[in-house]
């Protein structure tokens, strides 16, 4: 009757010691297959709120997830509020629009499979060092590998960048990934660009529902000018909450439906209930 409890007991200090044994970069390597996996199998999709502050403009709206395109509801931008005659008419144009929602989808692959390919050679591309833990977090600390060289123009910003990574233990998922330019970053010999050095960003994620992680943050602020990197060279202040699971299968004009019935402004709404 002994058994079993001798096998759990061995299996744990098994886990334990095989945990203790990883190197700061097989605990990356893990995680970057995790997320891999992750992206590959997850096929939920979410409503939830963004403002995305940039230079140019700012932006509030609500969006909606629907299959491989997303319904945006912009209820301000600028400062100034959207009618929702306008609401409506927008997003009644996108939904009838299929070279609109076909350029949207091939945006959203080219992104996803440019972000799939940097997390692959994140383990190898820097050195990495413990830094400690912070509640369910380890926390990791990156600089760049000499012995590294990019395949790429995208992944040769590696080679000027260090930060910290924070993984959640249990799930081996990337909670935040903080990096900044040490070097002035110079594209092409400086013919298609050049990154300032100081430039930062921050990346935070965080679990929405079990096993499920999204980011809820991105905060870049890199001075510089790129033929190439012009998302990466725009400064960009993005925040996601208020996120709800849609159900399977929802079309565009259920997702609009959907967005119609949030409020233009839930920040308040819910500072407002507090408050009673």
């Amino acid at each position: 009757m002994r058994r079993p409890r001798l096998f759990t007991l061995a299996a744990v200090l098994f886990a334990a010691f095989a945990s203790a044994a990883q190197t700061p970069r097989d605990i990356v390597r893990q995680a970057v297959q995790t997320e891999l996996d992750a992206s590959r199998n997850d096929n939920s999709h979410w409503l939830y709120f963004e403002i995305d502050r940039r230079p140019s403009k700012t932006v509030k709206q609500w969006v909606a997830e629907s299959n491989s395109v997303s319904v945006n509801r912009v209820v301000e931008r600028n400062g100034q509020a959207v009618s929702e005659s306008q609401q409506r008419e927008e997003m009644g144009d996108f939904i009838t629009d299929s070279r609109a929602q076909a350029k949207q989808r091939k945006s959203g692959h080219h992104d996803d499979e440019q972000a799939a390919e940097l997390l692959k050679i994140l383990p190898d591309a820097f050195l990495w060092t413990n830094a400690g833990e912070k509640g369910s977090d380890v926390l990791l600390h990156f600089k760049p590998d000499p012995q590294f060289r990019p395949r790429d123009l995208e992944a040769s910003i590696f080679d000027e960048m260090e930060g910290d990574m924070a993984i959640d233990r249990e799930q081996h998922r990337i909670v935040s990934l903080k990096g900044r330019l040490i070097h002035d970053v110079k594209i092409g010999y400086g013919l298609l660009g050049e990154l300032k050095a100081g430039g930062i960003f921050d990346v935070e994620r965080r679990e929405i529902s079990p096993h499920v992680w999204q980011i809820t943050e991105t905060h870049i602020h890199i001075q510089g000018h790129a033929l190439i990197f012009k998302t990466i060279s725009e400064e960009e202040d993005d925040v996601k909450t208020h996120f709800e699971q849609l159900a399977a299968g929802t079309t565009l004009e259920q997702a609009q439906n959907e967005l119609l019935h949030r409020s233009p402004d839930p920040a308040r709404d819910q500072a407002f209930h507090r408050a009673r």
